[in-house]
């Protein structure tokens, strides 16, 4: 991901007021970030509980800026990923909820889905896999991951 600046972060989301733009937090690591590890911007708002923050360029190079709401309820069992799909997650995965962008959210129309709580997602995917058998490439697989992840992240961005 290409770094970006705090004004472009504020201006990029589409399912969020102004005064819900003008509150977020930025996350504390944002100015030493490494922008090369990262295949979105994803943090959760310390000021604001169950409150959550992505920022996911789109295939078409755009950014689309992402409001989320973390579930209340938490689930009985351990969760998948639906962005990473990390079947050996090392952290917890929540339901986050967003409002839709335009008159759909508006009305009150979201969609939801399953990712990792502090959205480490770009850190999961850049592990290498296991050897699955003789000779299996584990670098394509591992390059494989990160393409997949940067297409549910942005098909996820474009439904909102």
């Amino acid at each position: 991901m290409l770094p970006i600046s705090e004004k472009t972060i504020r201006t990029s989301f589409v399912n969020a007021s102004r005064k819900e733009t003008g509150d977020l937090t930025l996350p504390a690591d944002f100015e030493t970030l490494d922008w090369d590890a990262l295949d979105y911007l994803g943090w959760r708002d310390p000021k604001i509980g169950r409150r959550a923050y992505a920022v996911v360029p789109t295939l078409e190079g755009d950014l689309v800026g992402i409001l989320f709401r973390q579930a209340e309820a938490s689930s009985r069992s351990r969760a998948q990923c639906s962005w990473c799909q990390d079947v050996k997650l090392p952290n917890d995965v929540v339901f986050y909820s967003a409002k839709r962008s335009g008159k759909a959210g508006r009305n009150g129309d979201t969609v939801g889905t399953l990712v990792c709580q502090d959205f480490q997602c770009s850190r999961n995917v850049r592990k290498l896999p296991p050897l699955a058998y003789e000779g299996y490439d584990v670098e394509a697989a591992r390059l494989r991951r990160i393409e997949d992840l940067q297409l549910r992240a942005a098909s996820f961005a474009m439904e909102v």
